[in-house]
This record gives C-alpha cells, structure tokens and sequence, in this order.
C-alpha cells in the first residue's frame, strides 16, 4: 500500500506539470537581460517534455515586459528553437545534459545570453517507495524515519521572492543532523534541537527535497510546484 501511495503522489505531480505551462507573470525566480527586455529562469526546474513525455530539464525564457511590437528569436546552442513576440511572450526550452547556451536575440545588435548547465540524471526522480505515510495520510515519512513532511502543499508568501508560493515544512524526525537541499541547491540544516523544522517553497513543476544525515542516510520527497505561484484563500 506504501509504494501504491508513492507513486500517485509522483503521478499527480507529473499530470499538474502537463497541464500548467508557466507564464512570464507566473515565473518567480528569474534572472533579467543586460538589456532589460529580455529574461530567463534562475534555476533549472524538471518538468514532463510533451515531445517525449519523459521527464527533462527546462527553463523558461522570453520577452520582459514588451512593448506591442518588441519579438525576438530564442536560440539553444547556436540553433534557433523558437520565436516570442508580445502576444506570446515567453517560450519554455529543454536542455542537454552538459553546458547549455540560451541566446535571446531581439536583433543584430542586441542579444541576451544565458548559460545553464544540468548535470546527468538531473530529472531522475529518486525511489521514494520506502517512504510511509500516517494514518489520515497528511504526513509522509522517510523510509530511515529521520524526517517527515506534509503531503499537501500549503500556499503563502515567499519572503525572499516576494511572491505567493506552494510550500510544505519538512521535520527533523528526532536530534538528527539534517543537510537540506531543494533540486540540488543547499537550502538550511536541521538539529532536531533548535531548528526541528523548515518551510521549503516549490518553485514550478517538479521539487525534489532531499534531508541528509550525512553519509548514512538521505531521505527523499518529491512535491509538485504548479506553475510557481498560488493564491492565497
């Protein structure tokens, strides 16, 4: 029943990203052009390619606040992949493994470029089928019962972004000495004594959490973002 559960958690997750494309006004962790009129995301993010439909990394990239008229071409390692214009505005692009190159021209003379590097098996979901849940199925357990988290997202405002974000508290499970990652990136450590919990806020699509013990143990979470943002009731 646990590994059943599991996996519809990831299964709902990957049918939400199928059916939310971020937009330009949704996006909440994005980096601005040189030039001011052009953007791209901050951070890689792992969503289902509908070409494939298997799981990739993409970012997000287009037009910042355009004017009627303003368009541009959008190039992935020197190859054009897509045109944005005012009416749309932005254009998911998937990348490689390796170093990738996203090149947002408006014209001959002025281009923004920004590079992006995704590590082999970025998007492989880690095996959360150890994973146990309580009794009403509002908690969901690491298999090394170290930590545990919410399995609802909660929805409230992002102080370091300044947006409304889905977000889940992770729970040191005991005194546990708890190296916390969101998608790779380092986020805080838990103790168990004075700090025994975290809010962590998903960006868009999918969010692995990761809580390490050091080299005995990581335990693992995967929550689905939406499109980065929320509304408060």
């Amino acid at each position: 029943m646990k590994t059943i559960k599991s996996l519809s958690i990831n299964l709902l997750a990957i049918i939400s990203v199928l059916s939310s494309i971020p937009s330009v006004e949704a996006a909440t962790n994005v980096q601005i052009g040189p030039s001011g009129k052009t953007f791209a995301s901050s951070m890689v993010q792992c969503a289902v390619n509908p070409a494939t439909g298997l799981q990739a990394a993409t970012v997000q990239t287009g037009l910042f606040n355009p004017k009627p008229k303003d368009k541009a071409t959008i190039t992935l390692n020197g190859g054009a992949i897509a045109k944005v214009s005012a009416a749309q505005s932005s254009a998911n692009v998937w990348l490689y493994d390796g170093n990738n190159t996203v090149v947002v021209a408006l014209s001959a003379r002025t281009a923004d470029t920004y590079t992006f590097t995704v590590q082999p098996g970025f998007c492989n979901l880690p095996d959360t089928s150890g994973n146990t849940f309580s009794a009403d199925s509002t908690l969901e357990y690491a298999a090394s019962g170290k930590s545990y988290t919410l399995t609802t997202p909660g929805c409230a405002l992002n102080p370091a972004t300044g947006n409304t974000q889905f977000f889940v508290n992770l729970f040191d499970n005991g005194s546990y000495l708890l190296n916390v990652s969101i998608n790779g990136t380092p986020l805080t450590q838990l103790n168990g004594t004075t700090r025994k919990s975290v809010p962590i806020f998903l960006g868009a699509g999918l969010n692995v959490i990761s809580a390490a013990n050091g080299t005995l143990s990581t335990d693992y979470y995967v929550r689905d973002g939406g499109n980065g943002t929320c509304t408060l009731p």
